[in-house]
């Protein structure tokens, strides 16, 4: 299938906007919906992800931070708000619970 390949990787060098879709990063669900499209194969995410490694492609992260990003209202948030957020996550009490034990009587 080396034709296919081909294929796929050069409508990948598109980018994701010649596909329609809004974002500038692939996701595998993006390359999924482009693999069938255009070879009418449909692959869960999974197998896109391993054809994806082994030829040699891998997930990237941003470079930079949004140009958006105001560092001034970050830093606060993240001393104030955040660790309001990650202990409200947790449930008060021991939490100890079990489907399988009875009812005690």
């Amino acid at each position: 299938m080396p034709s296919s390949r081909c294929s796929i990787e050069e409508e990948l060098g598109k980018g994701p906007s010649a596909h329609g879709f809004d974002d500038e990063r692939w996701t595998l669900a993006g390359v999924r919906t482009v693999i069938r499209r255009r070879l009418r194969l449909s692959l869960s995410v999974a197998t896109v992800w391993r054809l994806l490694k082994r030829h040699g492609w891998s997930w990237q992260t941003p470079a930079r931070r949004a140009l958006e990003r105001d560092e001034h209202a970050v830093e606060p948030w993240k001393k104030e708000v955040w660790p309001r957020v990650k202990v409200s996550r947790r449930r008060p009490g021991h939490g100890l619970s079990s489907r399988t034990r009875p009812d005690s009587r």
